[in-house]
């Protein structure tokens, strides 16, 4: 449970962008939804990313 928490953490904002589509995708949204979803969850991480456009989070996810 501490390894968790401490991966949580640990994660970088391209790692959790991507984890973070792959399930939302896994809950049936699309992606529209899920890039503002995403966009809005961001800020509240435990060490902010600074403000990324929905075209900046598609390429972390798309290349």
């Amino acid at each position: 449970m501490i390894q968790d928490v401490l991966a949580y953490f640990d994660e970088t904002t391209e790692v959790f962008v991507r984890r973070r589509h792959r399930e939302l995708q896994g809950q049936g949204l699309r992606n529209d939804a899920i890039f503002e979803r995403i966009a809005h969850e961001l800020p509240h991480r435990a060490v902010a990313p600074p403000e990324l456009s929905i075209r900046q989070l598609r390429r972390l996810v798309y290349g």
